[in-house]
């Protein structure tokens, strides 16, 4: 196929290395000037795809993607097809695909995982949409994914691929909060004398053996404690999106919460709340506090 890619960031960039590996034509924009579009405009990018046009939108949630939307409003023709490969808060996406439909555009949303190791490996992709749309991108879709049989599923209608890699982050964030727990624990205990060792033994028969821990152990190899890393992450929405569904549907979600609540806390978010506690304390139990 012949498909528009917006975004050639990480995500985007590596994305589109992937598809061109695999036959397909990819014409790449970004606002960036340094990066390696291949048109200076989204004008130029609807005018440089055949129709019905596939156009793939590889940009931030929120703000970023909407303007994007609209500017493809403007620019696409009835029938071409809008995908949204970003992390788009799903309930956004039906906002997107009725905007669109208006002028007779189709959409779909994908959510991809893999992140920088895609390009090599494959990505997970989740779509959301018809199955029409669905069949009609299907040739891309097998190119993104790893091979075999897996990797690729119509996880349901508009904003189910989005809401699947909401839960799908969700589910990742329990797992490195609980790979770094066991880290934690290990480093702190007198019974073992190289916790990256331990750690490191488990990528063979053991039942935790994963992807994210293989990662883990290509960073011991280089610093066994860790040390040169910040003890600071990132969080970025759809966790706390997945906490916020799971409430409203009666799901409990303590561990996705719990990791969340972490890395809230490693950014400074619980600074004030410590203050508090430190101060109680000091009050009605005479605890003095060391930094």
């Amino acid at each position: 196929m012949k498909i528009g890619m917006i975004g050639l960031g990480r995500m985007g960039g590596n994305m589109a290395q992937r598809l061109r590996k695999g036959g397909h034509e990819v014409v790449g924009y970004d606002s960036s000037a340094h990066s390696p579009r291949d048109v200076d405009s989204l004008e130029d990018l609807v005018k440089a795809l055949p129709s019905p046009r596939v156009v793939w939108v590889m940009v931030p949630a929120g703000e970023p993607t909407d303007s994007v939307i609209e500017a493809l409003a403007r620019l696409l023709n009835a029938a071409d097809l809008v995908v949204d490969g970003g992390n788009t808060r799903y309930d956004d996406d039906a906002r997107h695909a009725q905007y669109l439909d208006r002028r007779g555009i189709h959409f779909m949303d994908c959510g991809v995982s893999g992140g920088v190791w895609g390009a090599e490996r494959g990505y997970a992709v989740m779509a959301g949409g018809s199955l029409e749309d669905f069949e009609r991108i299907k040739t891309v879709l097998g190119t993104l994914k790893p091979s075999g049989p897996d990797g690729l599923v119509l996880a349901g209608g508009v904003g189910a691929g989005h809401y699947a890699k909401m839960v799908h982050n969700g589910i990742e964030y329990g797992m490195m909060q609980a790979l770094g727990e066991g880290f934690a624990t290990m480093a702190k205990s007198p019974c073992i004398d190289d916790p990256a060792a331990v750690m490191t033994s488990w990528k063979s028969g053991s039942v935790v053996a994963s992807w994210l821990l293989d990662l883990l152990a290509n960073a011991f190899a280089g610093d066994p404690t860790l040390a040169d890393m910040p003890p600071v992450a990132n969080e970025s929405g759809e966790a706390k999106w997945m906490v916020e569904s799971a409430l409203e549907l009666g799901v409990p979600t303590p561990v996705t919460a719990a990791a969340l609540h972490m890395r809230q806390m490693s950014r400074g978010g619980a600074d004030d709340i410590l203050r508090a506690i430190s101060t109680m304390r000091a009050q009605f139990g005479g605890h003095v506090t060391k930094a």
